[in-house]
């Protein structure tokens, strides 16, 4: 199938953005995407370049953590077209919140695995012999718990 006349096949969209095929038909059923998917001879789908941007959107915004149904009602509120701008941003900004949260939890679990990197590197190149239960009684910040 050719991109230009015909449109993109499932497999080429599965190719393209990283989702399985299964998951494009779930995401047609569940209403992930804007619009309907166009239909070939013998039901065969036909997307477009417009949908494949969609869903590198929807990837995306999934990896981020953000659950189907607030997906799902972002494009129906995209498909809607102009006049619900408020409520778009409303949702986004929803999600960037959750997700500053999940950067700042993730960056103390990173601290404290660097720490503890350090601390068994430093370990093993003085050889201190420190068991790793007794570590916290180890040299290193009593603020790092176990």
């Amino acid at each position: 199938m050719s991109n230009d006349a015909d449109g993109l096949s499932i497999g080429q969209v599965a190719e393209r953005t990283g989702l399985s095929v299964h998951a494009l038909r779930f995401y047609e059923r569940e209403g992930i995407l804007t619009r309907p998917v166009r239909r070939a001879a013998g039901g065969r789908r036909v997307y477009t370049e417009q949908d494949v941007e969609w869903l590198l959107v929807c990837v995306i915004l999934r990896a981020s953590g953000m659950p189907l149904p607030a997906i799902r009602e972002y494009a129906r509120m995209m498909a809607a077209g102009p006049g619900n701008e408020a409520s778009r941003l409303e949702l986004l900004r929803r999600h960037r919140q959750e997700v500053t949260t999940q950067l700042e939890l993730l960056g103390r679990s990173l601290d404290l695995i660097e720490y503890k990197v350090r601390v068994y590197e430093d370990i093993l190149e003085h050889d201190h012999g420190c068991a790793p239960l007794a570590e916290p009684t180890c040299q290193g910040p009593s603020a790092v718990a176990g």
